[in-house]
């Protein structure tokens, strides 16, 4: 009996090969689409399940009143709360800034360098091995609890020492905190993509409990409370209860700073720290619960449409048959058995769509890794500890879900007439078909519009961000990362001064600025505690990021001076830790309480036992995140070597480089030339919306690709059920351009009411998604319309080929058509 279903399917199959063409495209373009971003999805949501105790894991977080969530506390915090609470198994403190620093390998592997710029590294507790599950290959994972102690992934390892063992080979960090040598304790595997911690190097956070060893950084005591610098998780242990700990944890908090009472102690679970608990979750993530759900839905929709695409030419095409199903009725089949044969059609059209979205997906998924930054694959993740399975399951379930409902519509469309309907009229009932056919076309059409509106006010978004005034001038900026390595040599001032002269000098260069931070980077810190001489209740709740500037950096950046005066040469000879001038914007100036920015000039702040005078405010600029509102901000006069910055002049770049090069190598032997680009590294900002629109845009452009091979079919099947009238027609001589827009004009009709029922969906969508920004485009009405008529024009398109083609045939064939 299956030979038999087999062998009648394939031969409908050849003789509808157009719609079984048309069918099998767009079932198999939905389920790439639907696979590549439940690829996504999937490994979103798995991203940092895999740790063993991550029932039991909370991360620490103090939020304010006034001012955002921060995951940093003090050094001090949780290691004291662990002794007097016994709720807290365990706590592992992670420092990562401040680890970033040059590593000199005292043996490398043949052939390679031996110092290397390492920013992917942390200071941790020698608790890390028991909390977090990284598998460690060799060593002793408690040895990481002892000072000058350092653990090393396996490639880092590898890239350092070859094949030989890293175990007690000796490396040297050079960083703020100077010079200090680390002995490697062990090995860890790599960690792995679908993890929030991943490090190269894991140092021994109690090496900063040696005062010598932090070169004079006391912010940095991992004992203290006058910082908060580390982010803190903690191991509750079995059956504690979070929110009573939470009680007892701020209690404790408040104990140690009384003054703090601004500040409230969180504890999230770190099941959530990645997409959060909700939408409406308050606590900081790292990555978005809401664009995971909005490409879920996006995958859906694509598959929607293909399904709907797929009943719509299958119940249009499938009535055609209608004698033949009626013949076999008379003839003793039951419904059952016609039901099964046209089941069995609707899965061979699905296998073939299953089999060349498999193989679509293939093709695109080296594409779509570059695209993301990940290495995904259905077998990693499906296979994996990267996996979902229970996401999979419901993906794979909708998808044969999808397939069985589709087709066993278009059997029961069928079967369920009479044999007697069927005879005289080939099971045509226009108007339960046609109400059919018209409203999975709006439908498809429908998700089409909203899809394209999506991608234009995205687009448009990202565009506004970037073209708003940002109070500065990137233009040729090219940053070139401190010297780390003999900072602690008696001539490296003098050093470092000459080459700051030297660079003055070479004739491409226009303009150049020490900083301690650049656009596009964090703050070098920020704090609380600072406020005007006279200060208003709460003013020291406040919080203020700081940086650290010479006397170069505003007409380095084209920051406007509003009033006062800039740093000089004598203002960075003062020690900012014990009262020093400074600037500050002209947000800093109106949450300080003064009255304007000239009103600021010459006040004093104070902060801690320290005054400050203001020597200047500058004007309000984006030093990070447009998507978010100006920060209050304070400069402190200093020549600092994180960072040298200069305006290039027009010219040959690698040339340029190659000189700077040559300049830094000879200044500063033993230290890597880094460098980047300002706009560029500005503009990685953007990354992430630019990616959602490039990812909608696609969408959009194959939902309304697979709208139209549907319509394309449903074009051709009303071109050939009507061609005998069109004969008529035009023997009694009507144009052809009167009969493409009598054919089209019922399809023009559909797409015009997917567009009304499309557009208040899609506004209400993007006017959610543009509240997350601090200042939005405005949703344009011109937007919407050309969304609509976008789709109005490729609808157009796709149903004139077949209605002109029609249009066009010989009358005396047209009226011979049986």
């Amino acid at each position: 009996m299956f030979r038999h279903y087999l062998t009648i399917a394939l031969r409908n199959l050849r003789k509808n090969r157009t719609f079984a063409i048309i069918n099998a495209a767009g079932l198999g373009l939905g389920i790439a689409a639907f696979g590549i971003i439940w690829e996504y999805v999937a490994f979103e949501r798995s991203v940092d399940q895999f740790h063993t105790n991550l029932p039991r894991l909370y991360r620490v977080l103090l939020q304010e009143k006034t001012g955002p969530t921060s995951e940093f506390s003090p050094g001090g915090f949780t290691v004291d709360a662990q002794a007097a609470l016994p709720d807290i198994e365990r706590t592992c403190r992670v420092v990562t800034g401040a680890a970033s620093g040059i590593v000199s390998v005292q043996q490398p592997r043949a052939g390679t360098p031996s110092v290397f710029r390492e920013s992917n590294a942390a200071m941790v507790d020698g608790s890390f091995f028991q909390l977090f599950s990284f598998p460690v290959l060799s060593g002793n994972p408690a040895s990481l609890g002892q000072p000058n102690v350092v653990f090393l992934s396996e490639s880092t390892a590898r890239n350092y020492f070859g094949t030989a063992s890293a175990l007690g080979q000796t490396i040297t960090l050079s960083s703020q905190f100077g010079k200090l040598l680390f002995t490697v304790g062990g090995v860890y595997t790599d960690m792995p993509d679908n993890s929030d911690i991943r490090y190269d190097l894991l140092y021994s956070l109690q090496t900063l409990a040696n005062p010598a060893n932090r070169n004079g950084n006391d912010w940095a005591d991992p004992t203290a409370y006058n910082a908060n610098f580390l982010q803190a998780v903690v191991l509750l242990k079995p059956n504690t209860n979070p929110e009573a700990l939470e009680k007892k944890l701020n209690d404790f908090y408040h104990s140690k700073k009384p003054d703090d009472d601004a500040v409230t102690v969180r504890l999230q679970s770190s099941a959530y720290v990645h997409l959060g608990r909700s939408l409406n979750d308050p606590l900081t993530t790292i990555g978005s619960l809401g664009f995971v759900y909005l490409l879920s839905a996006l995958a859906l929709l694509i598959m929607l449409i293909a399904w709907l695409n797929y009943v719509n030419l299958s119940t249009t095409t499938a009535l055609t048959r209608a004698k033949e199903v009626g013949v076999r009725k008379v003839v003793g089949a039951t419904q059952g058995q016609l039901a099964a044969q046209l089941l069995a059609e609707s899965l061979l059209i699905n296998a073939l769509g299953l089999g060349l979205g498999m193989l679509l997906l293939s093709l695109v998924q080296p594409l779509f890794n570059q695209f993301i930054g990940k290495q995904l694959s259905l077998g990693t993740l499906l296979l994996g500890r990267q996996g979902d399975v229970g996401l999979w399951f419901w993906g794979l379930a909708a998808l044969l879900s999808g397939a069985l409902v589709s087709g066993g519509y278009v059997a029961f469309a069928l079967t369920r007439l009479r044999p007697v309907d069927m005879m005289r009229g080939n099971g045509h009932t226009p108007g339960r078909s046609a109400w059919l056919r018209q409203s999975l076309v709006v439908v498809q059409f429908g998700i089409a519009v909203a899809l394209i509106v999506v991608t234009l006010v995205m687009f448009q978004q990202v565009r506004f961000l970037q073209q708003r005034p940002l109070g500065l001038t990137l233009d040729r900026l090219l940053t070139i990362r401190g010297p780390e390595v003999g900072k602690e040599q008696p001539d490296f001032k003098a050093r470092r001064t000459a080459f700051q002269q030297q660079v003055a000098q070479l004739a491409f260069v226009e303009a150049w600025s020490n900083t301690g931070s650049v656009p596009g980077n964090f703050y070098n810190f920020n704090s609380s505690g600072i406020t005007r001489q006279n200060p208003r209740p709460d003013d020291g709740k406040k919080t203020y990021n700081v940086i650290f500037a010479d006397d170069h950096f505003l007409p380095t950046f084209g920051i406007n001076l509003l009033a006062g005066q800039n740093f000089t040469p004598t203002h960075l000879a003062a020690d900012y830790e014990k009262g020093s001038p400074t600037l500050i914007n002209e947000k800093a100036a109106l949450d300080l309480g003064f009255a304007s920015a000239k009103a600021a000039v010459g006040q004093l702040l104070v902060w801690g036992d320290n005054t400050y005078e203001v020597v200047g405010v500058v004007g309000n600029y984006r030093h990070q995140s447009p998507k978010t509102p100006i920060d209050p901000l304070i400069l402190f006069p200093r020549a600092y070597n994180n960072y040298l910055t200069v305006r290039l002049a027009a010219g040959n770049v690698p040339e340029q480089l190659s000189q700077l090069e040559r300049l830094y190598k000879a200044s500063f032997p033993g230290n890597p030339f880094d460098y980047f680009f300002v706009p560029e590294r500005y503009n990685e900002q953007y990354q992430t919306e630019q990616q959602y629109s490039q990812l909608f845009s696609l969408a959009a452009g194959l939902a309304i690709f697979i709208a139209c091979l549907g319509l394309f079919g449903l074009a051709a099947f009303t071109a050939q059920r009507r061609t005998k009238e069109i004969g008529v027609r035009k023997v009694l001589g009507a144009s052809e351009a009167g009969i493409v827009a009598m054919l089209s004009k019922e399809f023009m009709q559909l797409v015009g009411v997917a567009f009304l029922i499309a557009t208040p969906v899609a506004w209400w969508i993007m006017e959610r998604w543009l509240q997350g920004f601090a200042e939005k485009t405005p949703l344009h009405w011109w937007l919407f319309a050309g969304a609509g008529a976008l789709a109005a024009l490729v609808a157009l398109l796709t149903v004139s080929y077949q209605t002109l083609r029609a249009a066009r045939a010989n009358p005396v064939v047209s009226l011979r058509a049986d």
